[in-house]
């Protein structure tokens, strides 16, 4: 068991804090700045799917599996809007399909067998990787397009695996593992925002 050091003093602990606070408040003014175009394309994409009978498909490992829960929940609860709930799903909740399909056809199978089975060229699948080189996710992404589908890479600045699959990819301009993670969740409210004012802005 790690002892606590005794030099780890509360001003170095708040300096730890800010440091990352001035990080991620600097990613995400970079995501604003540069990624606006990106992020309302996918918004108009996902809510075109969602209004129109189509349903959106979400999936990642991880910290990124749970941001693809985090988002389908928003969408199929609520976000902001007292409205009715919308089709999204995450693909990393049935615990027994992902060690079936990891046993029976490995790890880099687990999300495309199931989008096999379920994907429709009206929905949307969005692939959500770190550095943008999850075989599991890319595999994925290249089964949904193949099924017809419109798909979105959410990944780091160095996400080139997963944007060859993708029509279209939001690059997080950041490179440190935890800047680009909080970009991500912060994407995803955004974008949960977005399609809610489009869907629902009458309401």
């Amino acid at each position: 068991m790690p002892n606590r050091k005794p030099e780890h003093s509360r001003e170095r602990a708040l300096a730890i804090l800010r440091a990352g606070a001035d990080e991620s408040s600097a990613a995400i003014a970079r995501v604003a700045d540069r990624l606006g175009g990106q992020l309302n394309t996918a918004a108009e994409r996902i809510a075109g799917a969602l209004g129109s009978g189509g349903h959106l498909w979400i999936f990642g490992n991880g910290g990124s599996a749970a941001d693809a829960q985090h988002i389908a929940a928003e969408l199929s609860g609520r976000y902001l809007r007292e409205r009715e709930g919308l089709p999204a799903t995450a693909l990393t909740t049935n615990s027994s399909a992902l060690t079936a399909i990891g046993n029976d056809y490995g790890f880099e199978s687990i999300f495309a067998r199931q989008l096999e089975g379920v994907c429709r060229p009206a929905d949307v699948s969005l692939g959500i990787s770190t550095s943008g080189r999850s075989p599991n996710v890319v595999e994925a992404l290249r089964t949904a397009r193949r099924i017809g589908a419109f798909t979105i890479a959410l990944t780091g600045e160095e996400g080139r695996d997963c944007a060859e699959m993708a029509d279209l990819t939001i690059a997080i301009p950041a490179s440190e593992t935890p800047r680009i993670q909080e970009c991500h969740i912060f994407v995803g409210h955004v974008l949960c925002e977005i399609v809610e004012d489009m869907l629902f802005l009458q309401s």
